[in-house]
């Protein structure tokens, strides 16, 4: 066994180092929110844990770099390995306990109204947190028109055991839907008393067992699965999914309204079917127009979880029961679903962990005015226009910053004037990304380094201090 080398730097030191590194979700430093564990030194070496909240944390690489770049700056340090671990915190009650007490988040996704993709959104954000490495159940509550078990490509229903429900499990997510219980072809007509029922059952009366996440794929509409849905459990929080359109934004805002008014918090809004990109020609076509969610969750004060385009490959491997997040993820779809995922997670966690600090730069609205002109609108009435080259170049990345001396590595002449961003996509409520025409997207920018970009002169002012 290795004898530990005796070295001057102390674990008092690195968490000195580490309180420098804040969490982007809640604006608290990793030390005092007690995710740092296991430290571990030995000469010039160090290693310990980041234990985060989820493991679809979408800056879970950030964080990591972050603290490796802090404990480099200690003298004495030459090496640093950290492991991310995680532990879901989860919203809890007696009430919760008493049907699921094992489920930590049970998060309804909702629409306005049908034919926006409800039940295609909710199958991939379950795949896509279970191959995360979450622990996640997917309940169809669409009793009039259950689509879960067609799009997992689940055909064996359930099983039972000592009159209790034990889920299919498809793509590592645990499945029940009403669609395993009704004939195929039968219509479903039931009033309010026996819908409450089912959703008794399919709450108490099936082995979830230890779950993450509970997502819960409901009607489209404001009825009686929602009302009881409601009023038999705390829901962590929704998410609502609409098209770009602003008609389909004024039936959201409905559901919207309804949950406000049950108490049930509003995680955020996903636009699906935003934009078309033709598979041939690479060009993008507004078919239902787009950023419609975004200017709403802005004007609303509601988190923007990220838009999902119109494609072919959505539909047909959700007709084939492979959603697209598993059966082909490298695509630009699977990618977007699982941000929307990511983004989603992290609202349960900074719900879950008390709030987001209130004294950071917030975003209002961000725009593209043209290919080389973005536009941002802060909540305390400041605006910024930056040009693409210079937000390409701004980028922090580790391809483009060096991780231990934070000397930029980026050379500006070897970036094309031309740049111009072909995505721009939210990371939670404290950071934007961008996929750069020339192929670069793995930097984020946090709501801080983004006002500090601000080209205006009082900001420009304001560095220099």
């Amino acid at each position: 066994m290795k004898n530990e080398t005796e070295s001057t730097i102390t674990p008092a030191d690195i968490r000195a180092a580490l309180s420098q590194v804040k969490d982007p979700d809640l604006g608290v430093d990793i030390v005092k929110l007690g995710f740092v564990q296991d430290i571990r030194i030995d000469g010039e070496d160090v290693s310990f844990a980041i234990q985060l909240t989820t493991p679809a944390c979408p800056v879970r690489d950030q964080l990591k770099e972050d603290a490796r770049r802090a404990i480099l700056s200690l003298q004495g340090v030459t090496n640093v390995e950290v492991e991310l671990t995680s532990k879901v915190r989860g919203s809890q009650s007696e009430q919760q306990g008493a049907l699921l007490p094992l489920v930590k988040n049970v998060i309804p996704i909702a629409s306005g109204k049908g034919g926006v993709g409800k039940s295609t959104v909710s199958a991939n954000l379950a795949v896509a947190l279970a191959q995360l490495g979450a622990r996640v159940g997917l309940l169809d509550a669409d009793v009039y028109g259950p689509t879960i078990p067609t799009i997992m490509g689940a055909t064996a229903p359930p099983t039972a055991e000592n009159g209790t429900i034990v889920p299919v499990i498809r793509y590592g997510v645990k499945i029940v839907s009403m669609g395993f219980f009704v004939p195929k072809g039968e219509a479903t007509i039931w009033r309010g008393p026996m819908l409450s029922k089912v959703i008794d059952k399919f709450l108490g009366g099936v082995e979830w067992g230890e779950l993450d996440y509970l997502l819960v794929d409901l009607p489209p509409g404001t009825g009686d699965v929602q009302l009881s849905l409601c009023q038999k459990i705390p829901l962590t929080g929704a998410a609502v999914v609409s098209t770009p359109q602003d008609l389909a934004f004024n039936v959201a805002e409905k559901a919207i309204f309804m949950f406000t008014k049950l108490r049930t918090p509003i995680l955020g809004l996903v636009e699906n079917m935003s934009g078309f990109e033709c598979r041939h020609c690479g060009e993008r076509e507004e078919i239902f127009g787009s950023g419609g969610a975004r200017r709403f969750a802005a004007a609303s004060g509601v988190p923007f979880l990220g838009e999902i385009p119109l494609s072919t490959d959505i539909r047909t491997t959700s007709d084939e029961g492979a959603p697209i997040v598993q059966s082909m993820p490298e695509s630009l779809s699977a990618r977007a679903f699982v941000r929307v995922a990511e983004n989603l997670a992290a609202q349960v966690s900074t719900l879950n962990m008390g709030g987001v600090s209130s004294d950071r730069p917030e975003i209002a609205e961000i725009t593209q005015l043209s290919e080389h002109r973005v536009q941002i609108l802060w909540k305390d009435g400041h605006e910024s226009v930056y040009t693409s080259f210079a937000l390409r170049t701004g980028c922090r990345c580790a391809l483009c910053v060096d991780e231990i001396s934070g000397n930029q590595r980026l050379r500006e002449e070897s970036i094309s004037k031309g740049v111009h961003p072909r995505s721009i996509d939210p990371v939670g409520r404290y950071a934007i990304s961008f996929r750069w025409s020339d192929g670069h997207s793995t930097g984020i920018y946090t709501f801080e380094h983004l006002r500090e970009l601000c080209p205006c002169p009082i900001c420009a002012d304001n560095a220099t201090l």
